[in-house]
């Protein structure tokens, strides 16, 4: 699965708004706070929905993993181990990155794992603070992004193809 960071949702009174599709949106996550920069949408690479975390394969210095690797006993995080994550400046807790989880977490080992409550997102192309609960990341399979590209792809060689038999005929 590949993060589809051209498409992000906004919820809105249970309806999604999707910002246009060609648009990159670009922002960066935020204690909420203090407003520490934590990271940004380029290191997204999905969302966890059941933990209400944003997957970021980096992070900025600012976020501190902690020492103590605690074991989960309830919940979407039984019988695994994790380590949280603080921000640097305030120490609030910001999420967390898990070193060893059941198969149905395999996913999440060792990504860092942003809790939605807990950050703020800066639009940077709205210039606008946003709470992180109220995005959604999608993913978009790989198949279908290939699919895409080779469409885009396959365009410009017609068109490369329609300029050169153009150039052809005119000599």
């Amino acid at each position: 699965m590949e993060f589809d960071d051209s498409v992000l949702n906004k919820r809105l009174n249970n309806m999604a708004i999707t910002t246009d599709a060609d648009e990159r949106q670009a922002l960066t996550f935020h204690c909420q706070q203090c407003n520490t920069v934590l990271g940004d949408s380029f290191s997204v690479c999905g969302e966890v929905e059941r933990l209400d975390s944003i997957m970021c394969l980096k992070v900025t210095s600012d976020v501190i993993v902690g020492d103590a690797e605690e074991p989960g006993h309830k919940g979407e995080l039984a019988n695994s181990i994790y380590s949280s994550l603080t921000c640097g400046t305030c120490q609030r807790s910001v999420g967390r990155i898990v070193h060893a989880a059941p198969s149905h977490l395999a996913s999440v080992r060792n990504i860092f794992l942003l809790s939605k409550e807990n950050i703020s997102c800066y639009i940077l192309n709205s210039s606008s603070m946003v709470k992180a609960s109220t995005l959604s990341f999608h993913l978009k399979p790989l198949k279908e992004k290939m699919d895409e590209v080779r469409r885009q792809f396959d365009e410009k060689l017609n068109q490369m193809s329609l300029i050169r038999s153009r150039v052809a005929n005119r000599s």
